[in-house]
């Protein structure tokens, strides 16, 4: 079985924050998500969690039926390091096993890259394998030395390397492969006898070695893929390389990004060919968007289910669904639960909320549609307000096919304009409106001569 081990213990002091290291978010996803998740795709079937910080909150947003969760001690007088943290996932490790060693603050590693490591590792019949990079500054890293058949003799630190290992670029990611059997051998054999009293899991790779195991390393071109996140300046810059890569993907499926340096798209988002993404466009979530569309800038769409050939202009839409070539905004609110219909327009100021809102059918300009039934056809007015809330409960308002309920005028639910029924502008509306009728519910205007003058006196 392949099984992974990922180390999410740490403090993440230099975070300067009260989140877990592992559960601060880029791109939408938590830091510890993009590791299991590639994990998982890479045909990891099992993986165990070392817990410690914090480990109820790391617990709660991991449980997954693949993750096992174990809790590494912590505190004065206990005993730290990778070595440590890896020793008390050992119960979990089988003797056939084929174990990767991750980290839960270096979101970036792909499953391309664990795949061919993991391959690497078995196709070459290796006890251990170092996934490794070259850095063209490889100051702090460990440096990796080979033999002729670049099997790796050991991974020699910073502090303890002289000067002819220094200038060696290629550098240990502290990625590893270890075949089970052997890594319980190596576990068993750590010691701390060390400056920091610690245990290190490179000592692992020297006691294999030692006793003679073939060690492989495999190198990776994209340094990007072991960028650890210690604070938020390197949070920030890893939301940048995996929004480049997201962006970079959804531009070779055929959509067009303006300027995809100001475009902000999760990776759960999916969007159809041909259409354009303007700047400063932020999607999320399991967002859907269909081929054609026009998505202008500082858009915002979160969950949502939108069709093809849809023009959506500096508006924000969440958990609701647009169909066919409609047209929404600029500046429409579309709150979760609307379902708009095709070639529909949604204009300026519009709020939709927890409503349908039929074909053909069009609101253009501030107004409030809240809780409601809207046919096909039907007209919308300036300022109309659909009154869905008494103080305490919610009520709905239907209004049927090819209605007009003309500008600044209140639908008082629960209340239903029938099909063709008509409503004159500034009414409030109360009373079933009937088939095809005219409603006008407003006083009748009247005009006080000279009421200025007296009112001076």
């Amino acid at each position: 079985m392949i099984k992974s081990i990922i180390l999410a213990a740490g403090e993440g002091t230099r975070m300067k924050s009260d989140i877990p290291k592992g559960l601060h978010k880029i791109c939408g996803k938590h830091m510890i998500d993009c590791v299991i998740e590639s994990a998982e795709n890479a045909g990891i079937s099992e993986n165990i969690l070392v817990v410690g910080h914090k480990k109820e909150e790391m617990i709660k947003a991991t449980k997954k039926e693949n993750v096992k969760h174990v809790v590494q001690p912590m505190g004065e007088g206990v005993p730290y390091g990778t070595g440590f943290a890896v020793m008390q996932a050992k119960n979990y490790i089988g003797e056939d096993d084929c174990i990767i060693i991750l980290y839960g603050d270096t979101p970036l590693i792909t499953k391309d890259t664990l795949e061919k490591l993991i391959y690497f590792h078995k196709n070459g019949e290796y006890t251990a394998t170092v996934l490794t990079t070259e850095f063209d500054d490889p100051t702090g890293y460990g440096r990796i030395i080979k033999d002729k058949n670049d099997n790796i003799m050991a991974i020699v630190e910073e502090k303890d390397a002289n000067k002819e290992q220094k200038n060696i670029k290629e550098i240990n990611s502290g990625i590893y492969c270890f075949s089970g059997k052997q890594l319980i051998f190596a576990l068993n054999n750590l010691d701390n006898n060390n400056t920091q009293n610690e245990y290190y899991i490179t000592d692992a790779i020297e006691i294999l070695n030692n006793k003679g195991f073939k060690i492989g390393c495999y190198k990776i071109d994209d340094d990007t893929e072991i960028f650890g996140v210690n604070s938020k300046v390197q949070l920030a810059q890893a939301e940048l390389i995996m929004r480049q890569r997201i962006n970079e993907k959804i531009m070779l499926s055929g959509v067009t990004l303006v300027d995809p340096n100001n475009t902000y798209i999760q990776s759960t988002v999916k969007i159809g060919r041909d259409t354009i993404v303007y700047p400063g466009a932020i999607i999320e979530g399991n967002t859907q968007i269909g081929e054609k569309c026009f998505i202008g800038h500082n858009c915002r769409i979160i969950d949502s289910e939108i069709g093809n050939n849809i023009e959506i202009q500096s508006s924000t839409i969440i958990e609701s669904k647009v169909n066919d070539n409609t047209k929404i905004g600029p500046y429409a609110y579309l709150r979760p639960n609307s379902v708009i219909g095709k070639n529909v327009k949604i204009g300026d100021f519009v709020e939709i909320k927890n409503s349908i809102f039929g074909d053909f059918s069009k609101a253009s300009h501030l107004a409030y549609i809240g809780d409601a039934e809207v046919g096909s056809n039907v007209n919308i007015g300036c300022g109309v307000v659909f009154v869905n809330y008494d103080g305490k409960n919610k009520y709905k308002t239907i209004v049927e096919d090819n209605a007009f309920v003309g500008s600044n005028s209140n639908l008082i639910a629960p209340v239903v304009v029938k099909r063709n029924g008509y409503v004159a502008a500034g009414s409030t509306i109360t009373d079933e409106v009937p088939n095809g009728a005219l409603s006008i519910a407003r006083a009748r205007q009247v005009n006080k001569e000279g009421w200025i003058k007296k009112k001076k006196k």
